[in-house]
């Protein structure tokens, strides 16, 4: 089996490993992000009923998210530990990683799809919707979810693909199904008058584009992983660590989903459907620095975990280096955009004055201190690049289960302005969030290191 591309992990200057694998990764982030904006702004501007269908598939969010946090359950279980596998020069594993993940997601897609479908109107109620928001909710959520599986295919299976080094390929699978959506949904939501029902069924339509696209690639010749018939009878083997693996990303991204209806349970009760708006456009901005430490996190976890897997410490403490360099230094100007022109992000998505002057208000409390951010990504992403469960999911759940959701509760007791106070538990939770995980992670990762040094010398010893 060819190893051209992944064995260049193990001998390429990491800088220019690093830019190679994340500036693709990056790129395909924001033009995905950019179409969940455009979306949400065409939604946001339909004649007459903008704001309430804008509320109302802000309402679905929490939903996209879980199907989402399944995708990264086994893609983001199983790619750290075929490439870890593939640094170990046992690519048959690999190859065994990437069948057993292949079978899951289809199950789980077929499970998902059902629960949604039965239970999603009973969901959206105690999401926080309204009479008036409920109707356009259930119209996006009732077609989208009809498109599960290719999502679930999309996202789980490009992780395979980027972590063996195609960077390209996996960028235009991110880019050909946002790039359609774009296109798409003008056409169904006002030239077929279809309103929000349009923007979920183009959402579909793009999805399985890109699904045939991934498909298409790990069944062909030029991938190094190919899905293979044999190796899609599931073992416990294998499919229970990639399953304690991906726990933390799955955390980091169902707790979204549950983060967002605890505060729109709150601002709800507080702030009505106004704030409950507002928060709809700030976790799209919020969700723009997320897309940008998340690509170049997914540039450096091949280059850490091939390199982990080749007991080469050197280039993973240089990789892992300029990783947590240029996330801090994304986040913070993205951090200094937001403070000095928040009119101009909030504005994007809608042009009513109460919803703008709400809005402006809130991201100034809500993203205070979310220049942070870039460091917990880096170290947290870090811990799973190594195949470190333990902390990883301990980290997932710090931040937003065990610090935000309570903050979001405990806090409106002292303060009488309720709403600022939920807002306010958001950069109370990132500050301390990332100051645990980095001091963890000073401390973990020197043991992790020496770990992988003594196996090294363990298996020189069983040589001689």
């Amino acid at each position: 089996m060819k190893k051209d591309t992944t064995t260049k992990l193990g001998t390429d200057s990491i800088g220019k490993l690093l830019f190679k694998l994340a500036a693709p990764a990056i790129i395909a982030q924001l033009v995905n992000m950019l179409y969940n904006i455009v979306d949400r702004i065409y939604i946001g501007h339909i004649p007459n009923v903008g704001v309430h269908a804008l509320t109302g598939v802000g309402l679905t969010f929490p939903i996209t998210m879980i199907i989402a946090a399944f995708s990264l359950l086994i893609g983001m279980g199983g790619a750290p530990r075929a490439a870890i596998k593939m640094g170990e020069n046992k690519y048959e594993e690999a190859e065994e990683i990437l069948g057993n993940c292949f079978i899951s997601i289809i199950i789980i897609s077929i499970l998902l799809t059902i629960i949604f479908l039965l239970f999603g109107k009973n969901m959206l109620m105690a999401f926080g919707a309204s009479t008036e928001t409920l109707p356009y909710a259930l119209n996006f959520l009732n077609t989208y979810v009809i498109g599960t599986i290719f999502v679930q295919i999309t996202l789980a299976l490009n992780a395979f693909i980027s972590t063996q080094g195609f960077s390209k390929i996996s960028m235009l699978s991110v880019i050909i199904g946002a790039g359609l959506s774009v296109i798409l949904d003008p056409i169904f939501i006002f030239v077929f008058g279809m309103g929000v029902k349009g923007a979920a069924f183009a959402n579909v339509i793009a999805q399985a584009i890109s699904a045939i696209w991934v498909l298409k690639f790990l069944l062909g010749n030029k991938t190094k992983l190919k899905i293979r018939k044999k190796n899609m009878k599931m073992k416990k083997s294998i499919i229970i660590p990639v399953i304690l693996l991906g726990v933390s990303p799955f955390v980091m991204q169902s707790t979204e989903s549950l983060l967002n209806v605890t505060f729109n349970s709150s601002l709800q009760k507080y702030g009505g459907d106004i704030a409950v708006g507002s928060m709809t456009i700030l976790s799209s901005l919020m969700q723009i620095s997320f897309t940008l430490t998340t690509g170049l996190t997914q540039g450096a976890q091949p280059i850490i975990s091939y390199n982990y897997g080749a007991k080469n410490n050197k280039r993973v403490k240089k990789a892992f280096k300029l990783l947590i360099s240029c996330s801090l230094g994304v986040t913070l100007v993205y951090w200094a955009c937001i403070m000095l022109k928040p009119g101009a992000f909030i504005s994007i998505f809608n042009s009513d004055p109460k919803l703008l002057k709400t809005g402006i208000w809130a991201i100034q409390i809500y993203m205070a201190t979310s220049f942070v951010l870039g460091a917990q990504a880096a170290c947290q992403q870090t811990f799973i690049a190594v195949g470190q469960a333990k902390w990883s999911i301990f980290l997932a759940l710090l931040r937003k289960v065990i610090l935000l959701i309570p903050l979001i509760y405990i806090l409106p007791n002292f303060f009488s302005d309720k709403v600022f106070a939920v807002f306010l538990s958001e950069p109370v939770s990132d500050l301390i969030a990332t100051t645990v995980t980095v001091i963890t992670f000073k401390i973990q990762f020197k043991k992790m290191l020496d770990k992988n040094h003594k196996s090294i010398d363990s298996r020189i010893a069983l040589q001689n």
